[in-house]
């Protein structure tokens, strides 16, 4: 798991203090490097956690260069690749990132400049990186001892191989980071003392300090620094809630998260009865051929709202009727194509939310003009797209239909969907939403 640097100094500067200036004493567990500090976390991260070492963990060093090694491996494999290229396609179709921006490239780049340690689940080994600064390297120990530990009570490697659940993968990586950044900060303020200025005041010095010395962060698009960072504050503030409420008990037993919904609204998970995004499955399209499909959840579907209209408040209350959703890229002979189908809480959550899409797509491309069919509102783009924005009922559930073709390519290229939702029991995992064509 790779630890952002902005994060670890905003938080280090929250709470004025950094892991490896605490006092030492001078025995020492285990050889190697930072044997001392080591053997000095481990019991700071057992009663953190509550959880005991099974097996001593394993900690060595890496130069810059290993790392971006590393990296580039992780983003080399055929399913990554497509992932990395189904994200792209989509991202760019919504003006989330610039339509020549290269994904795998920015993620590599961005990693390596950010990246001090990391856990990785696959060799069972906690590496920090020879270059890391002093005031960063406690906490990064400390937080890569978190990794470790949670990595011999569940395997973290199987959050890497959820694939095309990008809404749940984004949950489950919240619980793991926000209890990786909580344990040390809660070890170094003491027992129930709280953080100066709050959650909130945090989440600004982050928002701050991540431009600060990198170029590669400074310059990305809004959703990748959202997405990288989400996992660690929201993350956080999810397993603050959970220690109060759920005490002596760890979310990864059986009770994980199964969307960013439960994680940015934390009183939806701990409620009695648990409720499961609604599930969505398309028919195969009239023309083209689907190369990948996924899902954004209520996270993402935010951002997209905030980057475009500038209104985190209306954003916000907007996104949190989010029911489910699920996209899919189409290959035509012309060109790419999307289809963003967004499922609702109620019928007026979801005409907000065409409405927004509409003023987007204003926005965007200068006041289109729009024409009213039987299949949405129609708009002919300038740059030889056709989008379409239908709103009605899909199953029983209040919808929204985003689809933008290349000119030419009928908009009607999504046919018949179905979807189904589950309860999730208040204890226990939360059975998988099935889904029929």
């Amino acid at each position: 798991m790779d630890a952002v640097r902005a994060a670890r100094s905003a938080l280090a500067a929250a709470v004025l203090i950094a892991a490896g200036a605490c006092s030492r004493s001078d025995a020492a567990a285990t050889n190697g490097p930072y044997a001392r500090q080591v053997a000095e976390d481990i019991p700071i991260i057992e009663r953190g956690t509550g959880l005991k070492f099974k097996r001593p963990p394993v900690l060595e060093t890496r130069t810059r260069a290993q790392v971006r090694d590393f990296l580039e491996a992780q983003f080399t494999s055929d399913e990554s690749a497509q992932e990395l290229a189904g994200k792209q396609a989509f991202y760019s179709r919504l003006g989330l990132i610039p339509d020549t921006l290269d994904l795998k490239s920015l993620f590599i780049n961005l990693l390596t400049e950010q990246v001090e340690g990391f856990y990785d689940p696959h060799t069972k080994v906690l590496y920090v990186v020879d270059s890391a600064p002093p005031e960063f390297l406690g906490l990064t120990i400390q937080h890569e001892l978190v990794h470790a530990l949670q990595d011999q009570y569940m395997n973290l490697d199987s959050i890497n191989q959820v694939k095309r659940q990008n809404d749940r993968s984004q949950a489950a990586k919240a619980v793991i980071e926000g209890q990786a950044m909580l344990v040390p900060i809660q070890a170094a303020l003491g027992p129930g003392a709280g953080l100066p200025g709050g959650w909130d005041r945090v989440r600004d010095m982050i928002r701050d300090s991540r431009m600060q010395g990198m170029a590669e962060m400074r310059a990305a698009p809004e959703i990748v620094q959202e997405t990288l960072i989400f996992p660690y504050l929201s993350g956080a503030e999810f397993m603050r809630q959970f220690e109060l409420h759920m005490a002596g008990k760890q979310p990864y037993d059986a009770n994980m998260p199964t969307s960013t919904s439960e994680i940015l609204h934390t009183g939806s998970f701990f409620s009695p009865q648990r409720q499961a995004p609604l599930s969505i499955s398309f028919a195969t399209p009239a023309a083209g051929k689907v190369t990948y499909d996924d899902d954004l959840g209520e996270f993402e579907t935010r951002i997209y709202l905030m980057q475009f209209l500038q209104d985190q408040n209306s954003s916000m209350r907007v996104a949190a009727g989010w029911a489910g959703d699920r996209y899919e890229v189409i290959k035509f002979p012309s060109g790419v194509g999307v289809a963003w189908l967004t499922l609702w809480n109620t019928t007026f959550q979801a005409g907000e939310f065409g409405s927004d899409a509409e003023a987007i797509i204003a926005r965007r491309f200068k006041n289109p003009a729009g024409t009213d069919t039987p299949l949405g509102k129609v708009f002919e783009l300038p740059d030889k797209r056709t989008v379409t924005i239908w709103g009605g009922t899909v199953a029983g559930h209040a919808a929204v239909l985003y689809t933008d073709v290349p000119a030419g390519e009928s908009p009607n290229v999504v046919r018949a969907v179905k979807a189904h939702v589950s309860a999730c029991p208040a204890t226990g995992p939360c059975p998988a939403a099935d889904s029929t064509r």
